[in-house]
Order: structure tokens, then C-alpha cells, then sequence
């Protein structure tokens, strides 16, 4: 995946986190796509999306729908993450209130780790 500067775009197209920036819609034609509006079923929070408030992650939220959908990918593909396996992918997002701690923690916790 082509990664750039923020990840704040953040979507996902079949399962996989892709920059909607730079993604073209030609790329997208006959697939999946969720948007962080999408991940909640029946007014139920994602489990990535719970994780991330009980642990209160963010402070300004600029970049809260590309980590978690970031997230949501993570787990989809890697169930049981290491601490490593979620730093390398969460590398294409960036949180300019440096939660990162906190973000890793919630993923952990979205995983049961």
C-alpha cells in the first residue's frame, strides 16, 4: 500500500485500509467500501471504536476515523497483534497530539491482548 503523509482518509476497500486521497475511483469500482460511518451496526460501536474511548485516545480527534480504520484493518488480517505488528501497522497515520501510546493500548484492548 502507498502511504502518505496524515492517513486521515483512511477507508476501506474488501478489508484493506487504503488513502481515499490518492486512491483512484477506478480502484474502488465493484468493491467494498467502509467509511468510519460504516463500521457501526445498529447504533452498536465496532469493537475498535469502544476500545478507543474506553481508553480515551484522542484529544483533538483529526486523525480518530484513519486509526481506527487503520485499526480495523490491523485486526481483520492480524487477529492477536503484537505491540510490533501494530506500530508497523499504524506507521502511515499520524496523530499530531502524539497519543500513540494510548492508540496502541486501544488497539490491544480491541484485541483482547
Amino acid at each position: 500500500m502507498r502511504r502518505r503523509a496524515c492517513g486521515a482518509c483512511t477507508v476501506l476497500i474488501d478489508g484493506s485500509s487504503v488513502r481515499s486521497c490518492i486512491t483512484p475511483a477506478k480502484n474502488a469500482v465493484g468493491k467494498a467500501i467502509t467509511t468510519i460511518e460504516g463500521l457501526a451496526e445498529n447504533d452498536n460501536l465496532h469493537p475498535v471504536q469502544k476500545a478507543f474511548l474506553k481508553v480515551d485516545v484522542f484529544q483533538c480527534a483529526y486523525c480518530a476515523s484513519g486509526m481506527i480504520m487503520s485499526a480495523v484493518s490491523l485486526l481483520e488480517k492480524t487477529p492477536k497483534p503484537s505491540e510490533q505488528e501494530i506500530r508497523i501497522a499504524m506507521q502511515g497515520n499520524i496523530c499530531r497530539c502524539g497519543t500513540y501510546p494510548r492508540i496502541v493500548k486501544a488497539i490491544r484492548e480491541a484485541a483482547h491482548v
